[in-house]
């Protein structure tokens, strides 16, 4: 299936950005589809048919399995007349869809293999949802499993080699400059920047590891997307979908009740303490009185 560009005109009039991301879209097609490429395109379809709805601007990303979600919204403009804004970027999104390199238990998703990660993390920042598609290559319990490349980092050019030097410092394994494979040099972003694909020991909190690597100076972006993922589809070779929500949430719920507990049981504690135990000073002595 190939999609032209004047169907896409219709309900996005004349945006320089949108024809220049579906001219790209428009000359790719689906021949032979082989188990991935299936998964991929049924994540797509159920994360369009579960969260497009009339009126919405429509965040689209960059990546391969991004494709097959934008035939589907083409379908659906066309069977049920919607009327969207679909975009590249914006700072007003209702929904933001967009693929992976990986995505954890927690719905933390290591994203930029394909360079576009400061983008991508300002789409999905923009956007009141921002719902991952992927095949099912990508769903695993911990970062690093199937993705061995890295978590990609953007940093400003002249800073590259201080970057590697602080990131080994701080967080071990190994930080090594994206290399270009059609040219001599290095990958060169559409912001003008330089990639750096730290390969990690082990996994660990990937919070404090972003926070860690963002005040690096020279640091532009990072490729973990923490916190940001509300749902994530993964299609499989048989045309189903697994759709999985962050795991952090309910954690975090658990975490804050138990919380409230230790806190009411302490208060408890203290006011028995209080009603029952005086504590008086006579002659420098302390003396214990229960009431």
């Amino acid at each position: 299936m190939s999609i032209s560009l004047s169907s896409l005109k219709k309900f996005h009039g004349k945006s320089v950005l949108f024809q220049r991301l579906f001219i790209f879209v428009k000359n790719i097609s689906v021949k032979d589809m082989s188990g991935i490429d299936a998964g991929k395109k049924a994540a797509a379809i159920a994360a369009v048919n579960n969260h497009i709805k009339d009126q919405q601007i429509v965040g689209i990303g960059s990546g391969t399995t991004v494709v097959s979600a934008v035939q589907r919204i083409v379908e659906r403009v066309k069977a049920e007349n919607l009327k969207l804004i679909c975009i590249p970027t914006s700072f007003q999104l209702d929904v933001a869809i967009d693929g992976a390199d990986e995505v954890d238990s927690n719905l933390v998703c290591i994203k930029g293999g394909g360079g576009c990660l400061t983008q991508e993390k300002i789409v999905a920042s923009c956007a009141k949802e921002f719902i991952v598609i992927a095949d099912e290559r990508k769903d695993v319990a911990a970062l690093g499993t199937t993705w061995k490349k890295g978590v990609p980092l953007e940093v400003v050019d002249l800073a590259y080699r201080p970057v590697q030097i602080h990131i080994e410092r701080l967080l071990g394994g190994s930080a090594k400059l994206r290399l270009a494979t059609q040219k001599m040099g290095p990958v060169v972003t559409d912001n003008g920047n330089f990639i750096i694909d730290w390969v990690f020991d082990r996994p660990g909190d990937w919070n404090q590891i972003n926070t860690t690597l963002k005040m690096i100076p020279g640091v532009v972006e990072t490729g973990l997307f923490v916190n940001m993922a509300k749902k994530a589809y993964f299609g499989k070779a048989d045309g189903s979908v697994q759709v999985r929500e962050p795991q952090v949430q309910n954690n975090g719920l658990i975490h804050l009740v138990l919380s409230n507990l230790l806190l009411q049981l302490f208060l408890l504690l203290h006011l028995e303490l209080t009603l029952f135990l005086l504590y008086e000073s006579r002659d420098g002595c302390l003396h214990v009185r229960v009431r």
